[in-house]
């Protein structure tokens, strides 16, 4: 049965443990959430198609990142490792041999709000590609507006979270401890915070309000990424699950999940998704470049258009390319 709002955030109150943390769980971790394993519903019938069909899933217990990693996070490691995302280099003319010189340059997909309305089938409409658009320049070297040190990372691609992960000492997740961490003990539920997306007119979520892409109506406030503590955490704790920016996980994508298993004994435990060859877009067969899953939704979400801010809600991402509503958090596991 899902619960209010208002017993979300009063989680784990009674016991004085922080939500998610029940007592005699391991020891807590600086900046992270420890998530008790168990059995759940995963997917959905009711949305877009490779949401379904639902099925049970088991997870073991692991700890999450309370939020997604901040731009003050990724700076530290950039500082001390001297990493460089994929935003930042320039393509390979190698790998481009058809494209005029002028036209390989580093840069990263940027959204830009049409003046009107536009046809929301052709995204082209609404996204450019930026130069110099990066995790330190969000909208490219050409505005002024810089990262924000308490906003969510953007602009990486799955090897920079990756590279983030393995020097933290941490993993990314899999789409079904994503999941399971989303949803808060709240199995079944619409959203991560029960089944209404504005429970008495509360914005629970950084997500899009008006008619998108034209149309933002700002009714939560944030134009574009919030600070990551922004809006309340979840049953377990942890913040930013919905809305705001994606985040990466580690499986491949499939157009559908698997079917539910017939046996309680069949029921998959700790699953790790599809193949690589699976997840390729069948329809651009000419289109070699491997998907995985992105979960969450984003600041860019709109009921009329990408319904994705449910933690069932899942998107292919190409694993090289990057935007200004695509981020991370990592995972712990033990043992």
């Amino acid at each position: 049965m899902a619960q209010s709002a208002q017993a979300i955030e009063t989680a784990g109150e009674a016991t004085g443990e922080p939500a998610g943390k029940p007592a005699g769980d391991p020891a807590p971790r600086e900046g992270m959430v420890w998530i008790p394993g168990g059995r759940f519903q995963m997917g959905s019938d009711h949305h877009y198609p490779e949401e379904a069909p639902v099925h049970r899933v088991d997870v073991d217990g692991f700890y999450i990142d309370s939020h997604p990693v901040t731009n003050r996070q990724f700076r530290r490691f950039v500082e001390e490792t001297g990493h460089v995302t994929f935003a930042e280099i320039p393509p390979n003319p190698a790998d481009y041999p058809n494209a005029l010189p002028e036209m390989l340059y580093a840069g990263s997909l940027v959204f830009s709000k049409p003046r009107h309305a536009v046809e929301t089938r052709d995204w082209s409409q609404w996204w450019r590609f930026v130069k110099g658009a990066d995790w330190r320049h969000p909208y490219g070297r050409a505005k002024a507006k810089s990262a924000l040190p308490d906003h969510p990372v953007v602009h990486i691609t799955l090897s920079d979270a990756l590279a983030y992960a393995q020097w933290a000492g941490k993993e990314l997740p899999t789409e079904a401890e994503w999941e399971f961490a989303a949803r808060g003990g709240l199995d079944g539920a619409e959203f991560a915070w029960g089944d209404e997306l504005t429970p008495g007119g509360r914005h629970m979520a950084n997500t899009w309000q008006g008619q998108f892409p034209h149309e933002n109506l700002v009714a939560d406030g944030y134009q574009g990424t919030s600070p990551v503590n922004a809006f309340p955490p979840n049953g377990y704790g942890v913040y930013d699950m919905i809305g705001n920016v994606w985040e990466w996980t580690t499986d491949w994508f499939t157009e559908k999940h698997e079917a539910d298993a017939g046996k309680p004994c069949c029921i998959p435990r700790n699953p790790r998704g599809g193949a690589e060859e699976t997840s390729y877009d069948h329809c651009q067969p000419e289109v070699r470049i491997p998907r995985r899953v992105l979960k969450g939704g984003s600041h860019l979400c709109a009921p009329n258009y990408c319904r994705r801010y449910r933690p069932a809600a899942r998107h292919a991402q190409p694993v090289d390319s990057s935007s200004n509503h695509i981020g991370f958090r990592c995972i712990s596991r033990i043992g």
